[in-house]
């Protein structure tokens, strides 16, 4: 099966859509491109297949380009140190996050909800589901978000027993290279 780029007309509309094409016989390159509609015959092979690149392009990169970058939620200069309990600990996709009743300066506890990398970078440096669990003291580094509320992207999560991991993303300053 492959994906061919078709000329459909909708009312007095004329669009062009990609539709599925099955044939038992050698599929090529030319066949992935055909034309339904008279408006369309007299384009170049050249230019329908860049817009049918750009169309596949736009589909592919939609995705990616939802995800966040760090910069764009968090302080580079904004670090912080929390010692404090841990109060749940979410293995979940994208991101782990990790919340933890913290003592500030002042003696007021706070909870700070860190978000962390995903499950699968977090296992290459190291990390098990079960390494942080209620009740669990930590000492979480990282660095705090822009807008000023508790939340930060961890760095390094000093676990109850000293181990020490890095817990944020690829892209957080600081991280180790694989």
């Amino acid at each position: 099966m492959a994906l061919c780029l078709v000329c459909r007309h909708f009312g007095n509309r004329t669009s062009l859509v990609f539709e599925p094409f099955y044939d038992d016989a050698v599929l090529r390159p030319q066949m992935l491109l055909y034309h339904s509609c008279e408006r369309w015959k007299n384009l170049d092979m050249r230019r329908t297949t860049s817009l049918a690149v750009a169309a596949a392009l736009l589909i592919i990169t939609m995705r990616t380009s939802a995800h966040h970058a760090f910069a764009a939620e968090y302080d580079e200069n904004r670090r912080i140190t929390v010692s404090g309990i841990v109060t749940m600990f979410k293995w979940t996709n994208p991101h782990a996050w990790l919340y933890v009743d913290g003592e500030s300066e002042s003696g007021k506890v706070t909870q700070w909800s860190f978000e962390m990398g995903s499950p699968g970078g977090l296992v290459s440096r190291g990390w098990k589901k079960t390494d942080l669990k209620k009740g669990d003291q930590v000492r979480v580094q990282g660095f705090g978000a822009k807008n000023g509320k508790n939340v930060a992207n961890a760095t390094t999560v000093t676990l109850a027993d000293g181990r020490k991991l890095f817990g944020g993303f690829a892209a957080t300053p600081g991280a180790p290279r694989k």
